[in-house]
This record gives structure tokens, C-alpha cells and sequence, in this order.
């Protein structure tokens, strides 16, 4: 691997076109590592990954995407029949003498039985620091051991395993689920969650697969992966569970909720309203509406109340929600789905909102509620929110 460097230079920034000679003989023990190591990778950093992507991988050419909201930065990787004896070989189709150092780097890593993994951990974290990204949690990830020869897969080639893994693929299952996890929930990110709730997360993971088939992918990848991770959060979250809200998805859409506000402060007003509420209508929740769009988390869900008409609580006409958090200025892409709703029940709460008996249910609507919304962020543009103006203007 001496000259290892300088190839590595050469190969830079130009796309190679060309296979190395075909595995066949190097099948030995290394190759059935090697297509562990390729199957956890395809299951951490799948196609639909926020922050890296396996796009394509075989036994000696590794095709991957390193995603940031400017550029997707495509990288290369060769991998000889001496692997892991000799390194994988990366290059990058980029004329950044930065990304050339990171994957110069790389030659410290020499030893091990798990280079493909070492080096690409090396590789994402160096480019997170690069592109001052935080740091994927997934990463942690390439650590785990690989499973012990008990596979009875591995005599299939890569290109069916490709077909396999787009239907349901057992073994591939526990790890697909990890998109976004902590380090520490790695044991098993199901824990805690219901078995209605898991089919649910089940089920949009297929119709994803489905439309990634089909060429029909909606939304993006960023704001579909953080929000399997809050609707995860949510199914395991105590405050889910104690019933104080619910959530379903309209039409299975990840980018469209219904929030039920269940439970609210005991000593309010609205409290004995949502009892009433239960006589009169067999209704005895808030419904909130969450709309999310493509680049969520980074720009806030338009969130509206759609039944029942309420006064008061910072509710506008059409059922917008006045509140700085819901706003551009006010978001941060830090903040739980969770904590929006626990946020607006306080608010009802705390803005005394009561329920309008009798009152006519269709002036609740989105596009009203998108108009009113409208204005109040221009009023509130002007004025600030909730702080009297500065005497000298």
C-alpha cells in the first residue's frame, strides 16, 4: 500500500469508467466480510439518507453521495481482490484540494478487518467538520460488529441483493429502521413503541420504497427522515402514551398530520368546554392540523386549528395560531414536533381560549387560515412580537 497516496492522487477528480478484474477468486473469507460490511452500509446510509448515500455498490466498486443543502458530492471507491490486505481506493469528482487532503487521511487507517467501514466513518466525519455539518448520529453506527457467519444469503450476488432490498428484506429490517438514532437508543429503536404505531412506521417505509420504485418520490430526503424520526419519538414519548394528544397522518402522508389535543390544563375554562364538547357532539378533543413542506426542519410546519371554532387562546380567523414559534423569525430546526404541540395546548390555555358552541364550522379553512396567517407575520415583521415599541420609534 506504499504507493498508495500518490494513485490516490492521480485518480482525483477523474470518474473511473473502468471495473477492476471481477472478484471471482478472491472469494475467500474477505469477500464474505466485505459483502457484510457492503450490507450494513446499504442498510445505514440507504438512497433516501439525509447526509450520505450508498448509490450503488458491489464487490469492488463502491459509488457513493455525500449530501449537503448547496452540492451532493459524489465519491468513488475501488476495492481490489486483496482487500482487505490493500486498502479501498477513493476518489471524489471534485477539484477541492480539501476534500484531496481528507482522502489523504485516509492512509493512516491501514489495519483492520472492517477498512470499508473504518475509512468511511473517517470520511463523513472529516466532512461534516469541513462543511461545519453536525455530526450524523448514523455514523456511530460503523462500529457495531458484524454479524457472525450465520448467513445463509451469501451466496447471492450484489445485484439481486439490490432487487431484495427494495422488497422486504428480513435480515436488512433491523437495521433499516435506524435512520436518525442517538448513539445511545442503538439497542433497539422500537423499543417502547406500540405494535399499531410500528405497523403504521412499517407502512410508510414500504410506501417509500414503493414510490422510490415507481420514479414518485414527494417531499425531500432531509425532511422525510427527521420526520420518521419525531413520529418515532412521539409513538415512544410518555406524554403519547398518557393520551394528552394523538396523531394520525392524512392519507399516510409523512407531510401532513392530524393532532388531536386530547388532555389540557384540568383547572381551565377549556378544560370543561371539551366536557360540554363530549355531550353535545361526541367530539372531545381539538383537532390541529401540521402541514409540513421540503424543507422542513429547517422552516416551521404551518399548523392550524380545524375543529372546534374556538375565542381567544392567540386563535385567528380561519383557525391560524398566533404564536412566534410557528414563524420564520421563531423557529429553530432544533425544536421537537412534540414540544410545538405540548407549546400550543399551553397556549390555548394560557390565551384563555374557550369553544364556541353553535358557531358556524366552515369559517375555519386553510386558505383562510393561510390569509390571516399571512398578515400577522407582517404586522409582527413591523411591530415585533408582544413588545410595546421603543419611544424613540
Amino acid at each position: 500500500g506504499g504507493g498508495g497516496g500518490g494513485e490516490r492522487f492521480e485518480l482525483f477528480g477523474v470518474l473511473l469508467e473502468f471495473l477492476l478484474p471481477a472478484v471471482g477468486n478472491g472469494e475467500k473469507m474477505s469477500g464474505s466480510v466485505l459483502k457484510q460490511e457492503l450490507k450494513l452500509l446499504e442498510s445505514i446510509f440507504h438512497q433516501r439518507h439525509e447526509r450520505f448515500r450508498i448509490v450503488s455498490g458491489s464487490l469492488d466498486e463502491i459509488s457513493c453521495q455525500f449530501v449537503t443543502q448547496e452540492q451532493v458530492l459524489v465519491i468513488h471507491c475501488n476495492i481490489t481482490e486483496s482487500y482487505p490486505s490493500v486498502p479501498p481506493i477513493w476518489f471524489v469528482e471534485s477539484e477541492d484540494p480539501n476534500l484531496a487532503a481528507v482522502l489523504e487521511r485516509l492512509a493512516d487507517i491501514k489495519k483492520g478487518s472492517t477498512l470499508l467501514l473504518q475509512h468511511l466513518k473517517r470520511i463523513i466525519s472529516d466532512l461534516c467538520k469541513l462543511y461545519n455539518l453536525p455530526q450524523h448520529p448514523d455514523v456511530e453506527m460503523l462500529d457495531q460488529p458484524l454479524p457472525t457467519e450465520q448467513s445463509t444469503r451469501d451466496d447471492v450476488t450484489s445485484e439481486e441483493e439490490d432487487e431484495e432490498m427494495a422488497e422486504d428484506n428480513e435480515d436488512l429490517d433491523h437495521y433499516e429502521m435506524k435512520e436518525e438514532e442517538p448513539a445511545e437508543g442503538k439497542k433497539s429503536e422500537d423499543e417502547g413503541i406500540g405494535k399499531e404505531n410500528l405497523a403504521i412506521l412499517e407502512k410508510i417505509k414500504k410506501n417509500q420504497r414503493q414510490d422510490y420504485l415507481n420514479g414518485a418520490v414527494s417531499g425531500s430526503v432531509q425532511a422525510t427522515d427527521r420526520l420518521m424520526k419525531e413520529l418515532r419519538d412521539i409513538y415512544r414519548s410518555e406524554s403519547f402514551k398518557a393520551g394528552n394528544y394523538a396523531v394520525e397522518l392524512v392519507n399516510d402522508s409523512l407531510y401532513d398530520w392530524n393532532v388531536k389535543i386530547l388532555k389540557v390544563d384540568q383547572d381551565s375554562a377549556l378544560h370543561n368546554d371539551l366536557q360540554i364538547l363530549r355531550e353535545k357532539e361526541a367530539a372531545d378533543f381539538i383537532l390541529l392540523n401540521f402541514s409540513f413542506k421540503d424543507n422542513f426542519p429547517f422552516d416551521p410546519p404551518f399548523v392550524r386549528v380545524v375543529s372546534p371554532v374556538l375565542s381567544g387562546g392567540y386563535v385567528l380567523g380561519g383557525g391560524a395560531i398566533c404564536m412566534e414559534l410557528l414563524t420564520k423569525q421563531g423557529w429553530s430546526s432544533a425544536y421537537s414536533i412534540e414540544s410545538v404541540i405540548m407549546q400550543i395546548s399551553a397556549t390555548l390555555v394560557k390565551g384563555k381560549a374557550r369553544i364556541q358552541f353553535g358557531a358556524n364550522k366552515s369559517q375555519y379553512s386553510l386558505t383562510r387560515a393561510q390569509q390571516s396567517y399571512k398578515s400577522l407575520v407582517q404586522i409582527h415583521e413591523k411591530n415585533g412580537w408582544y413588545t410595546p415599541p421603543k419611544e424613540d420609534g
